[in-house]
C-alpha cells in the first residue's frame, strides 16, 4: 500500500482528496492535518510515502511547513495544491524551488458536485502519487543499465546543431532553473521548451527563468522568430510547432487535440523540429512522468539528431528520460548539474 498524508485546512478538500485516493486499492490515506504544524507532526509520526500539502493554511502555511519537512525528511515526496491564479503560480514555483516534488491545481466542488470533484482529483492525483511513491521506494536500487546508446554522428559534431528542443514535466521547473542559470549569455543557437504546465504557470516560469539566465527567456507567442540568445517556452494549453517561413523559422501555436494527454506536448515540438531542422537538432529530455517525447526522439534519432537525457539519480521522476534511455536512443545520460555544460559543448 502507498501511504498518503492529506493536509488542507478545508474540510471539503480533505474529503475530496481522501475519497479519491481511498477508491484506489493500492493507496491508503493514513492521516489528515489541517495546518502546517500538524503536517510536520504527522509526517514525523506516520512516515507517509507521499504528502498532499495545501499552500495557504492557518498557524503555519504550506511553504513554511515544506521547509521543515524537507529538512527532516530529505527524500519525502510532497505534492502541493495551488490555485490557478498568478498568486498560486508564484507560490507553486516557490514551493518547487523549496523541494516540492510536484503540484496540482486545488480541487473544489464544481457545478457537477462532489462526485465530479472526486473524479477530477482521482484522474490527476492518483498517477502522481503512484509515480512519486515508486521513485521513493526504489531510489536505493538502480534500474538495469539502459541499452548501449548510439554514437553521436560525426557530421553533427562537425557542424553543430541549429536548435535545441527540450521537454520536461514533473520536476522540470527546478531542473530548467538550474540549467538556464548556468548557460552562457552567448549560447549560439535558439532553445525551445515544452514543460507540462497550465496557463499562467508557464508565463510565470518563463519570467523566473529570464531573471536567472543571461539568455532572453519568454513565453512563446505565435509568430516569434527563433534566434540565438532567445529561449521560448510553450504556453500552457497550446502546442508549439517550429515552421520554416522563407529564411526564418517561427513558432506557431495551436490548440489541436492533446498528444499523450498533454497540451503542450513534447512530441509535437520534437516532430516539428524534425520537419524543420532534420538531424541538425539537439533534443533534450529532462525529468518527467510518462513517455511524452519518446516518439519524437525516435524520429529525430533516425535522422542523426543528438539526444541527451537527464540521469535517473537527479530526476524527480525518470519516466520521460528513462523511456528514451531504455530504448537505446540517448547519446548521453547526464546528471542535471552537468546538462548545461554538455549542451554548451555540443552546440559549439
Amino acid at each position: 500500500m502507498i501511504r498518503v498524508l492529506v493536509v488542507d485546512d478545508s474540510a471539503l478538500v480533505r474529503r475530496l482528496v481522501t475519497t479519491a485516493l481511498a477508491d484506489d486499492p493500492e493507496i491508503e490515506v493514513v492521516g489528515t492535518a489541517v495546518n502546517g504544524l500538524e503536517a510536520i507532526e504527522r509526517t514525523d509520526e506516520l512516515a507517509p510515502d507521499v504528502i498532499t500539502l495545501d499552500i495557504e493554511m492557518p498557524a503555519l502555511d504550506g511553504l513554511d511547513a515544506l521547509k521543515v519537512i524537507r529538512e527532516r525528511h530529505p527524500r519525502q515526496a510532497v505534492i502541493m495544491f495551488s490555485t490557478l491564479t498568478e498568486r498560486g503560480a508564484r507560490q507553486t514555483l516557490e514551493a518547487l524551488s523549496l523541494g516540492a516534488s510536484d503540484y496540482l491545481t486545488k480541487p473544489s466542488a464544481t457545478a457537477g458536485g462532489v462526485a465530479q470533484g472526486v473524479a477530477m482529483v482521482r484522474e490527476q492525483l492518483v498517477p502522481r502519487v503512484k509515480a512519486l511513491a515508486g521513485v521513493r521506494r526504489v531510489a536505493a536500487t538502480p534500474r538495469t543499465a539502459p541499452a548501449r546508446p548510439p554514437v553521436v554522428p560525426a557530421s553533427v559534431l562537425a557542424q553543430g546543431p541549429e536548435v535545441v528542443v527540450l521537454g520536461c514535466s514533473t520536476g522540470g521547473p527546478d531542473a530548467l532553473a538550474l540549467i538556464f542559470a548556468a548557460l552562457p549569455a552567448d549560447f549560439p543557437v535558439p532553445i525551445v521548451i515544452v514543460q507540462h504546465m497550465p496557463p499562467v504557470f508557464t508565463r510565470m516560469l518563463a519570467e523566473r527563468l529570464d531573471r536567472l539566465s543571461g539568455l532572453e527567456v519568454r513565453e512563446a507567442a505565435d509568430g516569434d522568430v527563433l534566434r540565438p540568445g532567445l529561449a521560448l517556452l510553450a504556453p500552457g494549453d497550446f502546442h508549439l510547432r517550429l515552421v520554416r517561413e522563407g529564411p526564418r523559422v517561427v513558432a506557431r501555436l495551436d490548440q489541436s487535440e492533446p498528444v499523450n494527454f498533454c497540451r503542450p506536448a513534447v512530441d509535437v515540438l520534437f516532430d516539428s523540429a524534425l520537419a524543420t531542422f532534420g538531424g541538425n537538432t539537439l533534443a533534450v529530455v529532462l525529468t518527467g512522468m510518462g513517455t511524452d517525447g519518446l516518439a519524437g526522439v525516435e524520429g529525430l534519432a533516425r535522422r542523426g539528431a543528438v539526444v541527451v537525457v537527464q540521469d535517473e539519480a537527479s530526476s524527480v521522476v525518470w519516466g520521460m528520460p528513462g523511456a528514451v534511455a531504455e530504448a537505446g536512443l540517448a547519446h548521453e545520460v547526464v546528471p542535471l548539474d552537468r546538462v548545461a555544460a554538455r549542451l554548451s559543448a555540443l552546440v559549439r
